[in-house]
C-alpha cells in the first residue's frame, strides 16, 4: 500500500545530484571540478616548459600551482616555520614555499641501477640532497625549483622514469610486489600487466580526469605485499579450479577519514584481461564516481553504495562487453612480515637482500651508495617496497655475506630491530602543507629509544606515523596508528601529539585499530607511551597471539 502524500510536499525536489557524469551532471559542483573542466591537467606540462621556468615562480597561474601542476607530480611545499595550529586557518598561499615536492613515480618499484643513479643526481642537483621512499613504492624530493622541472624531465625521460600522474585525481602509481618474476612461491609475475596498465592508460586524456586521486596494484605475491585491500582497484594472485594462474579483482579499498576495506567482485582475471578490467573499473569511476563533495569522491563510497554484484554487472555489461568467470579468494598471506627485509632465495639460486632506512628517508649520497654496493655485488636490479624500504635483487651466494657487511656498514640495516623495520612515517610538517605535527624525526627518535630500551623485543609490530588524519601512512591497520594532532600536555602548552589507533591489521584478520577514548600522547611522551604498551603485550600475550588480537581482549587500562 502506497504512503500518501505528505501536504506541501507534493512538489517535492528532485534529489541532489552526486555529479556523476553517466547520470547527466557534467556541471562543475566545486573549485576542484571547475578548474579540470577549465582546462586537462595534462596540458601544464607544456606551460611549466614553456613559461613558468623561464619567468619563475611568481609567473605561475594559481590554478596550475595549487591543482594541474600535480598532474606532473608537482606540489608546493610548506613555507618554514608555519606550525601545525595554523594548517587549518592560512590560505594557500600563505603556506605555500617557492620550492616544490617533486613525486617519482616507480610502478611496481622496479628500478635499474642508471635509473637509481640518475635519481640521485637529480636529489643532490636539484633537491638538496633530498629523498623520500613512499609507502607507495615512488620517491619523493624537495626543494625543487620550477626553472629546474624540464631538465629534471629529461634526465628522467632518458632512463625511462616519469612524474606523469604521480599525483593529481589521475591513475597514480601501480603498486606490484618487488620480487614479481623471481620470488620462490609466487602464484603470478604481474610485471607484463602493470606494464600494459601504463603504457594504455597513464597520460591518456580519457582518464586524466577523475573524481578523485585513484589507486592500483597488480601482485602475485604470497606475502600480499602491495596491501590490496585497501587500494581502489587491486589484482592478487590466484590459482583457478582448473590450475590457472590469474587474478582476483577487489575494488573500493582506501583509508583516510573514512576507512574501508576493498571488496571482492568475486571474479576470476586472465593475465591478458587485467588491462581491460582496470579500464572498466577506472571508467566507471570517472563516469559514476562522486564529484560533488570532494570527500565523498573516492570510489570506495560508490563501491559501497553499489556493492559488488552490481558493480560487476555494469562492469561487464557497459565497460567490458564479456562475462568473467567465478572465481576463488586469495589464500591467506604467507605467514611473518610483508615487507621483504633480510636475505632471501629467488627461485633462480640467487639470493635478494632487503635492507631498512630510516622511515624511508634516505638522500641522493645514500641512492648512491646503494647502486654502488648493489653493481659491486653483481646486480642491476633495486626495488622499493610498499613498507619505505629497498630491495637489491640478484646477489649470487658467493656475495650474500659481502653485501650485508656493505650494507649494515651504510646503515642500511639487513637484520634491523622490530622497531626500525616497522615503523613508517609520512612527510610530515616539514613539508607538507596538510600536516599538523612532525613525523620523520620524531619516529626516528622513536625508534632509537625504543632499541635502547627493548632490545630483546622481536615480535612483529608496526608503527605507522602520520602528521594529519589523512592516512598517508596508513595508520588505522597498523599494530600502533599515531595520528597527529595538537595536544595539551601537563603543563597546559598546546603542543604537538597524537591520537593513538591500537590493533590494526590487514591479511587473515583486516581490521581497523581500536580506538580508547581519550587516548592520546605528546610527542615527547611517545617512547614511554609506546615502551609501557609494547611491555604489557609481552607479559600477557599468548604463545602465537599477535599484538593486533592482543589488543582486542586487552583490559583499556593496559593500553593506557
Amino acid at each position: 500500500m502506497s504512503t500518501p502524500a505528505r501536504p506541501g510536499n507534493r512538489h517535492h525536489k528532485r534529489p541532489r545530484g552526486e555529479g556523476q557524469w553517466a547520470l547527466g551532471y557534467r556541471e562543475p559542483l566545486n573549485k576542484n571540478e571547475e578548474n579540470k573542466k577549465n582546462d586537462d591537467g595534462l596540458n601544464v606540462r607544456q606551460r611549466i616548459i614553456d613559461i613558468y621556468s623561464k619567468r619563475g615562480f611568481d609567473s605561475i597561474d594559481p590554478a596550475d600551482l595549487r591543482g594541474r601542476m600535480r598532474w606532473y607530480g608537482l606540489y608546493t611545499q610548506r613555507k618554514p616555520g608555519i606550525d601545525g595550529g595554523k594548517t587549518a586557518i592560512l590560505e594557500p598561499e600563505e603556506l605555500d614555499d617557492r620550492y616544490f615536492m617533486l613525486r617519482i613515480r616507480i610502478d611496481g618499484g622496479q628500478l635499474s641501477l642508471r635509473q637509481l643513479r640518475v635519481i640521485a643526481d637529480i636529489s643532490n642537483e636539484f633537491g638538496r640532497g633530498t629523498a623520500d621512499i613512499t609507502d607507495r613504492q615512488n620517491v619523493q624530493l624537495h626543494w625543487v625549483e620550477v626553472e629546474s622541472v624540464p631538465e629534471i624531465w629529461r634526465r628522467l625521460d632518458e632512463v625511462g622514469l616519469s612524474t606523469t600522474e604521480a599525483c593529481g585525481d589521475t591513475p597514480r602509481v601501480i603498486l606490484g610486489c618487488p620480487l614479481a618474476g623471481v620470488d620462490v612461491d609466487e602464484v603470478i609475475d604481474g610485471t607484463a600487466q602493470i606494464a600494459e596498465i601504463y603504457e594504455k592508460f597513464i597520460g591518456d586524456k580519457a582518464f586524466s580526469n577523475l573524481p578523485r586521486k585513484f589507486k592500483s596494484a597488480v601482485s602475485g605475491c604470497p606475502a600480499h605485499c602491495t596491501v590490496h585491500e585497501i587500494n581502489d582497484v587491486a589484482f592478487v594472485g590466484v590459482v583457478n579450479e582448473a590450475g590457472e594462474p590469474g587474478f582476483d579483482a577487489w575494488v573500493g579499498g582506501g583509508l583516510s577519514t573514512n576507512p574501508m576495506i576493498g571488496k571482492r567482485l568475486g571474479v576470476f582475471v586472465r593475465p591478458d584481461q587485467v588491462a581491460d578490467v582496470y579500464g572498466g573499473v577506472v571508467g566507471i569511476f570517472r563516469d559514476y564516481g562522486y564529484r560533488r563533495l570532494r570527500h565523498r569522491a573516492r570510489i570506495k563510497f560508490l563501491m559501497n553504495d553499489w556493492g559488488p554484484e552490481r558493480f560487476r554487472d555494469v562492469l561487464q555489461k557497459d565497460y567490458l562487453g564479456y562475462e568473467l568467470p567465478d572465481g576463488p579468494a586469495p589464500e591467506q598471506p604467507r605467514g611473518g612480515r610483508r615487507d621483504h627485509v633480510g636475505v632471501h632465495p629467488q627461485r633462480d639460486g640467487n639470493f635478494y637482500v632487503g635492507f631498512a632506512p630510516k622511515v624511508g628517508r634516505v638522500d641522493g649520497d645514500t641512492l648512491h651508495r646503494v647502486a654502488d654496493i648493489a653493481e659491486r655485488h653483481g646486480s642491476d636490479r633495486v626495488r622499493t617496497t610498499v613498507e619505505q624500504k629497498m630491495v637489491i635483487l640478484d646477489i649470487a651466494p658467493d656475495q650474500v655475506d659481502s653485501i650485508v657487511a656493505e650494507l649494515e656498514a651504510a646503515d642500511l640495516h639487513v637484520n634491523p630491530s622490530t622497531f626500525r623495520r616497522q615503523t613508517m612515517a609520512c612527510t610530515g610538517i616539514e613539508y607538507c602543507k596538510l600536516a599538523i605535527v612532525e613525523t620523520k624525526a620524531t619516529a626516528t627518535t622513536l625508534i632509537h629509544e625504543l632499541e635502547n630500551r627493548l632490545p630483546d623485543f622481536k615480535d612483529p609490530l608496526t608503527i605507522n606515523v602520520n602528521g594529519c588524519p589523512n592516512s598517508c601512512a596508513r595508520i588505522q591497520v597498523a599494530d600502533i596508528g599515531l595520528k597527529g594532532q595538537l595536544v595539551v600536555n601537563d603543563r597546559g602548552e598546546q603542543v604537538e601529539g597524537f591520537q593513538i589507533h591500537l590493533g590494526g591489521s590487514l591479511g587473515a584478520t583486516p581490521g581497523f585499530g581500536r580506538k580508547v577514548r581519550g587516548l592520546k600522547a605528546t610527542a615527547e611522551e611517545l617512547p614511554d607511551y609506546v615502551e609501557r604498551v609494547v611491555s604489557n603485550f609481552s607479559k600477557q600475550k599468548n604463545d602465537g597471539e599477535t599484538f593486533a588480537n592482543w589488543v582486542q581482549r586487552a583490559d583499556e587500562s593496559d593500553l593506557k
